[in-house]
């Protein structure tokens, strides 16, 4: 029996949920998330015809994390001198919008803090490992690397992330985790 693609109704009433909370843990912000989830599915649209059957939801992990990776390249790379004398003035702030306020005390704003001070590419390994639950060689297919690169950004990951939240142990911890035996090469979560 020949596949059928989906319906591009199918796709966005199964698959939008999914795109923006991975957008969102990724860019850590319900504006930029909204923006990559908008491209996601434009890029899915455009793409289908050259889909070949396989795991539809890694195949939207993939788009997902390289657009993200992609404007976090792109970020990086803009020239801050060739900015007009008065561009401050047209900037926009940096201040939350009331929304984002909203949003960030009702997820946990420590945690995002510090996923949002990872390197992208370590950010992307942990979130799609320890949030949306992948598997370390779904992670290697969805972001094109090899299985030890993975296993190396979520390890690397891991331990800012710790570092970064050092402040949220609680003082009996404290002691015991520099004890810790190293942790395991396993994702906190499985795939369902």
């Amino acid at each position: 029996m020949a596949w059928t693609p989906p319906t591009w109704e199918e796709i966005v009433d199964q698959h939008s949920t999914r795109v923006f909370r991975l957008a969102y843990r990724l860019t850590g912000n319900r504006h930029d998330a909204e923006d990559l989830t908008q491209d996601v599915f434009v890029r899915v649209f455009r793409s289908l015809s050259s889909y070949t059957p396989g795991t539809f939801e890694g195949w939207l992990h993939r788009i997902t994390t390289n657009l993200f990776l992609d404007r976090a390249r792109r970020k990086q790379r803009i020239r801050f001198d060739a900015l007009a004398e008065d561009a401050d003035e047209r900037l926009e702030g940096r201040e939350p919008s009331p929304a984002q306020t909203y949003d960030d005390r009702h997820l946990d704003a420590d945690i995002q803090a510090a996923l949002d001070s990872l390197a992208p590419e370590y950010r992307a390994a942990v979130v799609l490992c320890d949030i949306e639950g992948l598997t370390y060689e779904e992670i290697a297919a969805s972001l094109g690397v090899k299985l030890g690169t993975v296993r190396s950004r979520i390890h690397r990951g891991r331990a800012q992330l710790r570092v970064a939240l050092e402040h949220r142990r609680p003082a009996a911890a404290a002691p015991a985790a520099a004890n810790a035996t190293a942790p395991s090469r396993e994702c906190l979560t499985t795939a369902p």
